[in-house]
């Protein structure tokens, strides 16, 4: 995985590395139990404080996509973590929200909705 960091987009760094992990987790690039560079390694590589990379892996493991290891490290969460659940969870409500508002405006009957939805789901690895 590599983080992308720019010093002109107005978002806070911190959030920056949020965003990326957490969008790499969701996806599939990073698995449950792998493990994050160091927080003096990843401040090292990108150049930033040591405290920037820390906010940004406390606010992901209160959210539950890592789980920091007094000693060993930051790990990926297990996607059986509850909260990591629930945040899976939301991101699929959100995205059927918008599938059923193009669907109703395509004038896609749900049936058929339902049969897409099967296909893509067997097709998700």
């Amino acid at each position: 995985m590599k983080l992308i960091i720019s010093s002109v987009s107005g978002e806070p760094i911190y959030e920056q590395i949020k965003r990326q992990i957490r969008e790499a987790v969701l996806n599939g690039e990073l698995k449950g139990g792998e493990a994050l560079p160091s927080l003096r390694k990843l401040a090292r590589e990108l150049r930033i404080s040591v405290l920037t990379v820390t906010r940004a892996y406390n606010e992901l493991a209160d959210e539950g996509i890592i789980v920091n290891v007094q000693g060993k490290g930051s790990f990926v969460a297990e996607k059986g973590d509850e909260r990591m659940k629930k945040k899976l969870t939301g991101q699929v409500r959100n995205a059927l929200r918008q599938v059923g508002i193009a669907a109703k405006a395509a004038d896609i009957p749900l049936i058929d909705l339902m049969d897409m939805l099967e296909q893509e789901y067997k097709k998700a690895k």
